[in-house]
Formats: structure tokens, C-alpha cells, sequence
């Protein structure tokens, strides 16, 4: 019923099983001609624009204009159709009470149940709508007309329900009434509704179809409406109803969106589908994966000549009723995961990184018209993929319980379980196995290309250029509380955020223990690399050995919810925190965050007061404490090798805020409760304290007068050339620095020992403090050395990191042995 030409559902399936056209529609409505043309294939087609306006206008109000033209168009087809299923109706309703009823009243109002109602909607909507096309400007507002659309689909929660029992009430009174019989032949909607009414399981799902165009408008709308316009918050509050209405249909029919009908009847839908890495054969593998509601069905895209068509070829599918996650022993039959060394993966996303800023270059001097921006697209591409081939560790292993077993690696835990989840959810229903034949998959792969709904590898070739490229900086997130768990557990919450086309663990809060309703109130300070999105994973954390999952041979804490909330630039860019609510199966999270653009916090900003350590010059520190290291350097690399050696993660992972703060005010006045808070501090927060005091000194560990010939030296190719230069650099240090630099670097390579327990290598080190001890002064940023913040995360970062992996590196310098040797370099620096 509510469906139109311009449905989701392609046309192949409608010539594939006439059971796939939608219910209720007269196939040649009459309508006007000037609102809504035909392509060749009878689709309805966006209407011509109005003079004035150019075809392909992209932006702005004339977007929308044509945005809300199509929309009314189609409304006028869909009025049609109600329209013309109404006319049986009063007739049949007006016999009902006579002496000869074709119908009793109760059969009419079953069969026609709901559909006056939804006539008279969509005929107020389209009467409200068309005067504001018809005179458009920039004042027009619609929020209002859709608002109150999206209010009203209530009424197609009843149709829904009642569905059913309307189609099997037509077929029989059809089957017992001649006259009724007539009258639906005369009828082109009712006898469309009657020749389909064997199907009445699959016509269930088609209702929602109407809905979910004007779904997608509103998407399209809020695209092309600025955010200080009065549509802006009518239109998200309509999406945010249109989008939990469909919610509640879906779970109530899953899945919802059909594919073919296999030859025995049986419906089979697609659920989900999106690119994963799969191992095979022992090298990584992208493919395109795709959830049905009885298999699992892992395909390649085949290469095709330019302009062709894209076609999938299966490598394998798995029937749901024969698919386990676990076997007895995993071990026996799964590969070994190799992961790339980190620094390769770092040293492409900075490649990235210049590859972007050389397109924004080229755009702005050549106005996007250069062949060169073409080339170093398909450069960037060819990175993209690469890492996103590369990125994914963590391990979704399915086996067949009749056959081969299968390995995925996925970005992300959050992943990891949308799919489980997916995967679990279908297979609580009476699943039979099945056989397909060479015929029935080559059909069924054939038809993925129409029916996905993850068109393209998420990389940024993929992106329209109007689109964000993401935040760069720091985002401040405080995770607050928790509410909505039924029984008390021990509870903790993780940050993820997208970088580079997957998703990165960032932050983790303690464990709240015994409780229903969790107060971490805990701050993070994450960085990020072109991200747009963040997602909160809450768990509960298993104690009991008896209760605990076993997944791909780990033990793993169980996943309560999880959520996710797009970072909108305009939101968190503002100096206020920007407090929300994130949704998860019944759980609520309430957190705040708000960002630091990456130019503002490299600013160094010297210490007014000389007590404290933080902000103040390492020579005046040193010179209180009568020490050659500062004392908290000292403190911190004595406790993170005493119990953090071993964390997964340690100086990657972000430790929470205010412990941080607290923490760095205990150092600043010399607290005599400091030991005894390092000793019971969670190990992320020392680390990041640590990091910290070396983000805030006044000028950096390497210094600013010596940073151009640190950036010079590790460029130089002759290795004796560059062993010269760089041990001259560290001899040209002040000695506090020197000293204190030795001892970090002593300490990273300790902790680069246990690389195979904390995953943190010494180029992964490297990454993490490189930019923090090695920066460019404000007045080498001024004076022209660097020209603007992002080359400072493109080119330069490239090379502080290549300084300290050069030094972590290097087999051990002695203090005394470096003052003693003589080398033959210059000393003008």
C-alpha cells in the first residue's frame, strides 16, 4: 500500500516474481504531466526542473526545491492509487446494510481497513505542500507539513497489523461472492491486491515502503537545509519518528528487505551486507559479505571493462542453520593472524595525510581543474585501500558445521558483535537447511549488486567533495553515567573513533562494580585523525571464571550495549561542552565532549609562575629539585614499568582526565600524598601525565632552536652523515634536557620489549611522543618554515617521528661517552 514507482526495491525482482510488486497499486494512475515524467521502464522519474533552475544545481535551495518536486510527484501517483482502491469501497459499504449485501459491513471495514484514513493524510500533506513548491524562495518552510506527517504514522501501525487478515478476507469472500468478485475485477487495485494475495507473508513487509522513501527525503532535505534555516530541527525531529517507527516494524518483521523468491515459495531477504577482510589462503582478502535471512553468502566484485555493469562473483555461502561461531578447539583450525609492523601502517596514513594537502593545494591554485588532482586521487586511493586492507586485527571466525571454517578481520569489537548479533537474531527462528543449485546462486548473486546497501568501500575517492573530512585535534569526551540495566553487574564503557576508513579503540573507563546505575564520570582527551564518528561500548566485565564466553579464543567480557553519534564539526567545536544521550538496547549513556582543532593545541603557552613543574622550563625544575631528571619524569617511568609494562596499549590508551588533572596538581604543589596516589592511580593516567608535562613545557624536550637541523639531519641519505649530525644535535642540548631525554628513551625501548604483550612498538612509541617532544616554534610557523597547521600533521609529523624512532633505534648513548666523543661535524648548528 504504501509504496510508489520509486520504491527501494528494484525492478529486477518485479520481473523476477510478479509477487514482488508492491500490494494496492494501479499500474497507470492518472496524473498530471507536468509534475511527474516516466523513464522508458514505466519508473517514475524526477520532474523536469523549472526554468531558472540548471539541471545538475547540487547546493543549497534549489537542491531542495528539486529535493521536495520529486517528493510531491510521487505523492500525487500515491493519492491515485489510494484513491482508485477507495472507489469499490462506498458502494460495497452502502449494499451492506440492504436486504442483499455483497459484503457485510464487518468484512468491508476489515478489508479496507485504515485506508480512508491514510488517503485523507497524504491528500492534506500534498494540498499543504504543493502552494509552497509553486511559490518557492529562500523564506518557504516545510518542517511543519512533515513533522506532522511523521506524527501521524500511527495510523500505518494499524494498517500493518491488520494486513494480514484484509488480504485473507478479500481471497475468501473472492472465492464465496461472484458479485464481490466482479466488482474486484473492475477494480484495478483490489483485483492487483487479490492476484497477489497468496503471498500475504511477503506483502507484510511492503507497507513500510512509503515510509521509508519519505525516510530517505528527509536525509536528502537536511542535507540541503542550513542549519541556522527553521526546517532544520522540524525536519530532525520528523526523521528521528520516521526512523523509530521503522525501527519498531522491523523488529516486529525482520528481515525487511526482500530479495528473491526462491522456486520452492520462500521469501528470502537481505538483512545486512558490508566489506569485509577475509583471510584466505593466508593473505588478506576484501570482500563483500551479504546476511540473508536463511545464509551467508561472501562475494568478490568481478573487474569489468569501464561502463559495464558490476557483477559479484560467490566464493562461498554458509546456510544460517549450519553456521556456529565456536568449535571445540579453535586453535586446530584457524590460521595465525599476521599483523603489519605499526610503523607501516603510521607511515601510510601520513602519506595520506600529504597526498590530501597536496589536493587542497592544486584545487585552490588550479580551482580543481588540474590533471595532477586525478593522479594523486588515484595515489590516495591506492593508500586508502591498502590500509584499510591491512588495518582490521580483530578476529570473526564462523565455521560450518558440515564443512570449512572462515576468517574475517574486522576494525572493531562494535563490529564484531553487529554481526554476531545479526547472525544470532535469525537463527532463533525454525531455520531449515538448505542446497542451492549452480542456477539458484548464480540468481541470487546476481541480484546483490541491486539489492546492497553498502555500495563503496569506505575510502575517500568514494566521497563527494562537498563532504566533511573529518575532525582533527582532540576531542574531550566525559562518559557520566549509565541507566537502564535490569540486574547489577560490574560495568565499564569504551571510545571508539573512525581513522582512516575503520575504527580505533581510544579510552576505557573503570569498572564500576555491583550496580545498576554506574557513575563513572570520567574524561577522556582522544585524538583524532579525520574522524566523524564516535561510538560508546558498554560492557559488563566477568570476574567468574565459570560464567565467562570463550570467543576466538580469548576471554572476552560481554558487550551490554553499544551506540554511536556522528561528530558534527558545528557541535563540537564550540567552547561549551555539548552534552548528550546515546541509546543502546534499553541502556542509556550520558556523556559530554567538546574538540580542540589540532593549530590550538600545539600552541605552547609558558608558565607565568616559577613553583610547580607543569609549564615551567625543565632547567628551573631540575635546579629546585637539585636533580639531573625531574622528579615526576622519574616517578611516572618508575610506576608504568612497576605494573603498566605489560598493559595492552600503554601511552596509546587515554587515561581519564580528571585523574590526569589530579595527578598533575599533586606534582605542581609538591603533594606528600603523591606516591600514595601513583601507587593507586589507574596506570593510563600516569602515562598520560607523563605526557602530558612534555606537551606542556614551554618549549619542547629537543628545543626550538635546534628543531630545523633535527628536521635537516634525519633527511640526510649518507648514514654516516646523518650518525655525525644527529649525535652532534644531542650533544648541542642543554644538559637537563639531554639527561631527561636519555632516560625516556631508555624507558620506551624497555617497554618496546614486551611489544608482543602490549602491542606498543617502538615506531608505535615513536608516534606517540615524536610530535610532543619534537615541535616547531610559534616563530618558525610565522617567519614561513611552516606554512599551515595541517602541513605540520603531513610533512613534519613524518619526520619527529622518524627523529625519536632514529634514537629509539640506536644502540644505547651514554651521557659521559656522547660529552666525550669528538665528532668531526660542524658546531655552527
Amino acid at each position: 500500500l504504501i509504496s510508489d514507482n520509486s520504491n527501494i526495491f528494484t525492478d529486477d525482482h518485479k520481473s523476477q516474481d510478479s509477487s514482488e510488486t508492491m500490494p494496492f497499486i494501479d499500474e497507470s494512475p492518472t496524473m498530471s504531466p507536468s509534475l511527474c515524467a516516466r523513464g522508458p521502464d514505466g519508473e517514475a522519474i524526477s520532474p523536469i526542473p523549472p526554468e531558472g533552475l540548471l539541471p545538475g544545481v547540487k547546493k543549497g535551495l534549489e537542491m531542495k526545491k528539486l529535493v521536495l518536486s520529486g517528493f510531491l510527484a510521487s505523492e500525487e501517483i500515491y493519492i491515485n492509487q489510494l484513491e482508485a482502491l477507495l472507489l469499490p469501497m462506498r458502494p460495497l459499504k452502502a449494499t451492506a446494510t440492504t436486504s442483499q449485501p455483497v459484503l457485510t459491513i464487518q468484512q468491508v471495514e476489515t478489508i479496507f481497513y485504515k485506508i480512508q484514513d491514510i488517503f485523507e493524510i497524504h491528500k492534506e500533506f500534498y494540498d499543504a505542500l504543493l502552494p509552497h513548491i509553486q511559490q518557492w524562495d529562500e523564506k518557504v518552510a516545510v518542517g511543519h507539513l512533515f513533522k506532522k506527517l511523521a506524527s501521524q504514522l500511527g495510523v500505518y501501525k494499524a494498517f500493518v497489523d491488520n494486513y494480514k487478515t484484509a488480504v485473507e478476507t478479500a481471497e475468501k469472500c473472492s472465492q464465496a461472492n461472484t458479485q464481490f468478485q466482479k466488482i474486484s475485477e473492475v477494480s484495478a487495485g483490489l483485483s492487483l491486491c487479490l492476484s497477489r494475495a497468496r503471498q500475504p507473508a511477503a506483502l507484510l513487509y511492503k507497507p513500510i515502503d512509503r515510509v521509508t522513501r519519505s525516510t530517505l527525503v528527509l536525509h536528502d532535505l537536511l542535507k540541503h537545509t542550513p542549519k541556522d534555516h527553521p526546517d532544520f530541527p522540524l525536519l530532525q525531529d520528523a526523521l528521528r519518528i520516521s526512523q523509530n517507527f521503522l525501527s519498531s516494524i522491523n523488529e516486529e518483521i525482520d528481515p525487511r528487505r526482500t530479495a528473491i523468491t526462491t522456486p520452492k515459495g520462500e521469501a528470502r531477504q537481505l538483512v545486512k551486507d558490508g566489506f569485509l577482510v577475509e583471510m584466505s589462503e593466508g593473505s588478506r582478502k576484501l570482500r563483500h559479505v551479504f546476511l540473508f535471512t536463511d545464509l551467508l553468502l561472501c562475494a568478490k566484485m568481478k573487474k569489468t571493462s569501464a561502463g559495464r555493469q558490476q557483477q559479484y562473483e560467490c566464493k562461498w555461502y554458509i546456510p544460517l542453520a549450519d553456521l556456529t561461531f565456536q568449535l571445540l578447539d579453535d586453535s586446530d583450525v584457524c590460521p595465525h593472524i599476521q599483523v603489519l609492523p605499526e610503523h607501516e601502517i603510521e607511515e601510510i596514513k601520513i602519506k595520506i595525510s600529504v597526498i590530501k594537502s597536496d589536493i587542497q593545494k592544486e584545487k585552490k591554485a588550479l580551482k580543481g581543474q588540474s590533471r595532477n588532482v586525478e593522479r594523486l586521487r588515484k595515489k590516495m586511493n591506492e593508500q586508502e585501500s591498502w590500509l584499510l586492507l591491512h588495518s582490521p586485527t580483530i578476529p570473526f571466525r564462523i565455521h560450518n558445521k558440515h564443512g570449512k571454517s572462515y576468517l574475517f578481520l574486522l576494525s572493531s569489537d562494535y563490529e564484531r558483535s553487529e554481526w554476531r548479533e545479526s547472525i544470532q537474531k535469525l537463527q532463533k527462528k525454525d531455520l531449515q537447511p538448505c542446497q542451492l543449485s549452480s542456477v539458484e546462486l548464480q540468481v541470487l548473486t546476481s541480484s546483490c549488486c541491486k539489492l546492497r546497501t553498502v555500495h563503496n568501500i569506505p575510502v575517500t575517492s568514494n566521497k563527494d567533495d562537498e563532504e566533511t573530512s573529518g575532525l582533527y585535534g582532540f576531542l574531550h569526551v566525559i562518559v557520566h553515567s549509565a541507566k537502564g540495566f535490569k540486574e547489577s553487574a560490574n560495568l565499564y564503557c569504551t571510545l571508539e573513533v573512525d581513522s582512516y576508513g575503520y575504527f580505533v579503540s581510544k579510552a576505557k573507563t573503570r569498572v564500576f562494580r555491583d550496580t545498576t546505575e554506574p557513575q563513572w564520570n570520567e574524561e577522556f582527551e582522544i585524538e583524532l585523525e579525520g574522524s566523524q564518528c564516535l561510538r560508546i561500548l558498554c560492557y559488563e566485565k566477568c570476574y567468574d571464571k565459570t560464567k565467562l564466553n570463550k570467543d576466538d579464543n580469548e576471554i572476552v567480557d560481554i558487550i551490554m550495549g553499544k551506540g554511536q553519534v556522528q561528530l558534527d564539526p558545528q557541535t563540537v567545536q564550540s567552547k561549551n561542552w555539548h552534552v548528550d544521550v546515546i541509546e543502546m538496547n534499553g541502556i542509556k549513556v550520558e556523556f559530554s565532549m567538546k574538540f580542540t582543532s589540532r593549530d590550538l593545541s600545539l600552541k605552547r603557552t609558558p608558565s607565568k609562575k616559577q613553583s610547580g613543574v607543569f609549564g615551567v622550563k625543565i632547567s628551573i625544575v631540575t635546579k629546585r629539585e637539585r636533580s639531573k631528571v625531574p622528579y615526576i619524569v622519574r616517578q611516572c617511568i618508575e610506576e608504568v614499568e612497576k605494573r603498566g609494562i605489560d598493559e595492552v596499549g600503554i601511552y596509546r590508551i587515554s587515561g581519564v582526565a580528571t585523574d590526569i588533572q589530579a595527578l598533575k596538581a599533586a606534582f605542581d604543589t609538591n603533594s606528600k600524598d603523591i606516591l600514595v596516589m601513583l601507587s593507586d592511580m589507574d596506570i593510563n593516567a600516569i602515562a598520560g601525565t607523563l605526557k602530558l608535562y612534555f606537551r606542556e613545557l614551554p618549549e619542547p624536550l629537543l628545543t626550538d632552536r635546534l628543531y630545523p637541523a633535527f628536521m635537516e639531519g634525519i633527511a640526510l641519505s649518507d648514514p654516516a652523515a646523518k650518525e655525525n649530525c644527529m649525535m652532534h644535535l644531542l650533544r648541542s642540548l642543554p644538559d637537563p634536557n639531554l639527561i631527561t631525554f636519555l632516560s625516556l628513551l631508555e624507558h620506551l625501548k624497555r617497554v618496546a620489549d614486551k611489544e608482543p604483550i602490549n602491542k606498543m612498538s617502538l615506531h608505535n612509541l615513536g608516534t606517540v611522543f615524536g610530535p610532543t617532544l619534537l615541535r616547531p616554534s610559534e616563530s618558525e610557523v610565522t617567519k614561513g618554515h611552516i606554512t599551515l597547521a595541517s602541513d605540520i600533521w603531513s610533512h613534519d609529523v613524518m619526520a619527529q617521528v622518524q627523529v625519536l624512532l632514529y634514537y629509539l633505534q640506536h644502540p644505547p648513548i651514554s651521557f659521559a661517552e656522547l660529552k666525550r666523543n669528538t665528532l668531526y661535524f660542524s658546531t655552527d648548528v
